[in-house]
Formats: structure tokens, C-alpha cells, sequence
């Protein structure tokens, strides 16, 4: 194995051993983790840096709230307005509703959703900045929170419900990161597509003082008449430089 590979292997380790400690970990486990590499000083700084910029903390957990930006802070502090009327609920209730909700209970699974609303926030800080809209988060873990609550009567005891009911909020919310920097990667592809086209378009054309046609543009640069195309079609036919008709 290449040691960019076993490097980045590590670093997604170590995160998960994170996640798992309340995303935290010591000095003490980076190094140990990391130790195969034989990493120097400032290369373990580089990990540690890393780390805390996604939400990692060293020796001590990170606190959320300070990679929030101000939009994310207005919103959140007018959701947390909103659930602030829901009811709370002692250890004792959320027990005897964890236990009717594994039973079918509409009604306790209902509560059950309320309750965990604000677990749902604190999840959601841990992922917010990364490209995707904190209100966007908490939207898709408030979904699997639902989807979760109809699907405890498959654990055996009441204290299980919490640890299940987060890993569904965090998956979903790592899945909707996940799909949205793909699509964003595609929809750069679009634009570079486009982009080029249009640039080898206008200056064929100004070369040749008029509109070039789809084949002219292919014979000149090698591209293919369906490559030009697509681009002229996702562009919706405004690459002015090339004549279709």
C-alpha cells in the first residue's frame, strides 16, 4: 500500500474513532495511529489542524457553535424558539414512551420525535460548513428521526432506542453531504463542458469572422460533433459563436 493511501485510510479512521468518543480524540491516539507513518513534527500538526477544522477536538472536545456563520445562528436560534414550547419530559417518561413507541404506539412515537428535536440540532452543528445549509441538515434529520421512531420495535430494550435513533440522524445527514458535493461536482463538469466549447467557438469565430458551425468547430479542435453538441444543449443554445442551423 502507498503511504498516500495508508495516510488517508488512517485519517478517516481516526475520524470515525472520533465520532465515537463524542468527536473527540487525545494527542496520545492520533500519534499512535499514525505512528506506521513515521510522521515528523509540523506533519502531525498538519493532522491535528485538520481535525479540529472538521469539528475534531483535541484532548477536549470542539465546541459547535463557533463554525456556525451568523445566517446559521439567526436560524437556528428561531428553530430553537419554536421547540422551546414543546413539553420536556423526565428520564422516567421518555422510557415509558420509548417502550410504547417499540410497541407500535402512534402516539408515543410522535413524542418520541419531539423529544429527540433537539439532539437532532446538536448533530446537526457537528456537521454544519461542510458545504450544505445547517437548515437543510436538521430538514434531513428530522426525516430520519421519523423514519427511525417506526422502526424501533426491532430493538429488544428501551436504552438502545437513543444510540439507534442517532446513527440514523448521523447517516442521513453524512448521505445528504455526500449526494450534494456529487451533484456539485457534476454541475462543475456542465460548466467546464460549456465553458470550453464556447471559448474554442469564439475563437474559431473570430478567426474566421462569422458563426462556425458544429463541424467546422469538431475538424478544428478534435472534439466530437456529440461532445459540441451536449455542450451547446446544456448551455440551452446560447453559445452565440456556433450557428445550429
Amino acid at each position: 500500500m502507498n503511504k498516500e493511501l495508508l495516510f488517508a485510510q488512517t485519517l478517516e479512521q481516526v475520524r470515525k474513532l472520533a465520532k465515537e468518543q463524542g468527536n473527540c480524540v487525545s494527542e496520545a491516539q492520533v500519534q499512535e495511529a499514525f505512528a506506521p507513518l513515521d510522521l515528523n513534527n509540523d506533519q502531525l500538526q498538519m493532522v491535528y489542524d485538520y481535525l479540529v477544522k472538521h469539528k475534531v477536538g483535541i484532548g477536549q472536545p470542539v465546541n459547535p457553535d463557533d463554525y456556525l456563520t451568523e445566517e446559521e445562528r439567526d436560524y437556528l436560534q428561531d428553530y430553537l424558539n419554536e421547540i422551546a414550547e414543546l413539553p420536556t419530559y423526565s428520564a422516567g417518561e421518555k422510557e415509558a414512551y420509548t417502550l410504547s413507541a417499540m410497541a407500535g404506539d402512534a402516539s408515543a412515537q410522535s413524542k418520541l420525535i419531539e423529544m429527540h428535536l433537539s439532539d437532532v440540532i446538536e448533530i446537526a452543528k457537528l456537521y454544519a460548513g461542510q458545504g450544505v445549509l445547517l437548515e437543510d441538515l436538521i430538514g434531513e434529520g428530522n426525516v430520519a428521526l421519523s423514519f427511525g421512531v417506526g422502526m424501533l420495535g426491532s430493538l429488544e430494550h428501551a436504552h438502545e432506542a437513543e444510540g439507534m435513533l442517532g446513527k440514523l440522524i448521523m447517516d442521513a445527514m453524512e448521505e445528504y453531504i455526500q449526494e450534494h458535493a456529487s451533484n456539485e461536482q457534476a454541475d462543475q463538469k456542465v460548466v467546464d463542458k460549456v465553458n470550453k466549447v464556447s471559448d474554442k467557438a469564439k475563437e474559431l469565430a473570430e478567426i474566421l469572422q462569422r458563426k462556425v458551425t458544429v463541424e467546422e468547430l469538431a475538424q478544428e479542435t478534435g472534439m466530437s460533433v456529440k461532445y459540441i453538441q451536449e455542450a451547446v444543449r446544456m448551455s440551452g443554445f446560447q453559445i452565440e459563436s456556433i450557428d445550429m442551423r
